[in-house]
């Protein structure tokens, strides 16, 4: 019969005094804190930070594009709202989101472990990553940056009035985070598993946060190289990127692209663990197709670093590059689709229900397909040539991106919350906020497929009059967006202190992380599980109910 150990009964009315939550020690505690649990509520707090400031850049950005004429503000400041927008937005929320907060917290209770391989690092990665975040925070006061966020040379190398040395410090840095990151989660899942925890026992999110964390890895240290060379060339002149001396740009378009690409992986893989979880959970079935769903995200792992020359169609590669980058870019899409397609195949059948972490999962598979779908035609070079540099790629990545991967961050905290403090939301306002939040995506960012499509260039503060029905459309969206964003933020801040009672497993739902109480212990584990059950395990759960049940009788 398949079973796992008896773990002590910890009901939430016999909370221990040591549950990570305690502040018994003060600020400082957290501050000095070695337990991945903690690390993670500070990375919380922090990305929540930033991803506010990144969307009040986004917000600028929409209002100046209501009216055709660029009349709420300057080209220059225009172009250093997008450029910090885009640093902001995809180097401190989307890259660090879901490893940062849920990885840290989650991956060591998911494999029975008590923390993290390296729980020193496990902080440094949290403090590189606030120095990373004041160092942008500085180039803003000093004035900001207006390259765009991928540093284009000569853009970022030979024009003075911007500060691209003090943000590119401040990339760096935050890389070395992911890179600490990336390495914890690595050794971790390796060396720390539970007894009977085989790989193939392993969550789904498991398995994606290790994909993600081999490409931040591998590819992070080439990003940093490429900044680097970048605020050499800025100091001294090196010449790596100047024609002028010897260089060539387009060495700067592969260095930044060999890790840029990839991260978009980095971001959505872990994404895509926290959708697996959330379908299994409220449809109570085992995820159809769990080695091919395991295995995909390693596939998109190892595929991901040979399709960056896509983004360099119209910069001078040669036809056979375009043919093989075409080629490559089109078959990545297979492993993001078997996810997809054994998504639905889960649900197919299953108790469906209907609560926020379902409705958030819905949203990320409607409007992540439609990115996924939109990337293939820029990865064909006839539909690339005309759509590059306008407003229908502007759409494809944030319904990627946003509509993806912020859709699979709600899922996942709303998901976790309850483990997480112990408390339970307000389930009428919290699912209010999901469909509102897919609304106001829809509204926001479709019709900038539409002007794209018409040509409407991107990073301009002005436009032709014709276009200005759809912008006007897409910024009523953008408030829409806003106020989904906003409402999680106060419910589950409200939550904290007027919340139900969660109890262990409010979802009823398989994993180690449920059978323990909540807020976890300090230590996780009073008893080292032994593992024996599959992931997602339903029939195990309901002998398990029932014996608790008798037990109660």
């Amino acid at each position: 019969m398949s079973t796992i150990v008896s773990l002590p009964d910890q009901s939430t009315a016999t909370l221990p005094k040591r549950n990570y939550l305690n502040n018994e020690h003060g600020l400082m505690s957290w501050l000095l804190t070695g337990d991945h649990k903690r690390i993670a509520m500070l990375y919380l707090v922090s990305i929540t930070f930033f991803f506010f400031l990144g969307g009040f850049f986004a917000g600028m950005i929409r209002l100046e594009l209501l009216t055709p004429a660029g009349d709420l503000m300057a080209a220059d400041t225009y172009n250093k709202m997008f450029t910090m927008h885009g640093i902001v937005m995809i180097f401190l929320f989307l890259v660090p989101s879901v490893p940062a907060t849920l990885g840290n917290f989650l991956i060591p209770i998911m494999i029975g472990a008590k923390d993290l391989a390296f729980p020193k690092i496990n902080l440094l990665s949290w403090y590189l990553y606030m120095i990373g975040g004041t160092f942008v925070l500085a180039s803003l006061v000093l004035g900001g940056v207006d390259t765009g966020w991928t540093f284009t040379t000569p853009l970022s190398t030979h024009y003075l009035n911007t500060h691209v040395i003090t943000t590119a410090t401040a990339i760096f840095i935050a890389g070395f985070s992911s890179i600490f990151t990336g390495l914890n989660f690595i050794v971790t899942v390796h060396r720390m598993r539970a007894p009977g925890m085989t790989w193939f026992k392993m969550p789904l999110f498991v398995w994606s946060n290790y994909a993600a964390a081999i490409m931040m890895v591998l590819g992070t240290p080439v990003l940093a190289i490429a900044i680097t060379l970048v605020a050499l060339e800025r100091l001294v002149g090196i010449g790596v990127f100047d024609p002028a001396k010897g260089g060539d740009p387009l060495l700067f378009q592969h260095l930044f692209w060999f890790y840029s690409h990839p991260a978009v992986y980095i971001m959505i893989l872990p994404g895509f663990g926290v959708i697996s979880e959330v379908i299994s959970t409220f449809s109570r079935k085992r995820v159809f197709g769990y080695t091919a769903v395991a295995f995909s995200s390693v596939a998109i792992a190892l595929f991901g670093f040979f399709v960056w020359a896509h983004h360099m169609f119209i910069m001078g590669v040669s036809n056979y590059s375009v043919l093989v980058f075409s080629l490559l870019t089109m078959l990545v899409a297979v492993p993001s689709a078997i996810k997809i397609f054994n998504w639905s195949f889960t649900l197919q059948k299953g108790s469906v229900t209907f609560e926020t972490p379902m409705l958030y999962a819905f949203g990320f598979i409607g409007l992540f397909t439609i990115g996924g779908l939109t990337g293939v035609f820029l990865g064909s070079l006839g539909m690339d040539i005309h759509l590059t540099e306008t407003y229908f790629i502007v759409a494809h990545f944030h319904f990627v991106m946003v509509g993806g991967m912020l859709m699979a961050f709600l899922a996942g905290v709303h998901f976790w919350w309850p483990k997480m403090t112990g408390r339970m939301y307000p389930e009428s306002v919290s699912k209010l906020a999901a469909i509102i939040t897919f609304i106001g995506f829809i509204l926001t960012f479709f019709p900038q497929f539409v002007v794209g499509y018409l040509g409407m260039p991107r990073r301009y503060h002005a436009y032709p009059a014709e276009f200005q029905v759809l912008n006007v459309l897409s910024t009523a969206g953008a408030t829409v967006l806003g106020v989904g964003y906003l409402l999680p933020l106060l419910y589950l801040g409200w939550s904290l202190k007027y919340g139900a009672i969660a109890g262990n497993n409010p979802w009823q739902a398989t994993g180690l992380e449920w059978q323990i109480q909540s807020p976890p212990l300090t230590e996780n584990f009073l008893v080292t599980p032994i593992v024996e059950q599959e992931a997602y395990d339903y029939e195990w759960l309901a002998r398990k109910t029932a014996r608790e049940a008798q037990h109660v009788a």
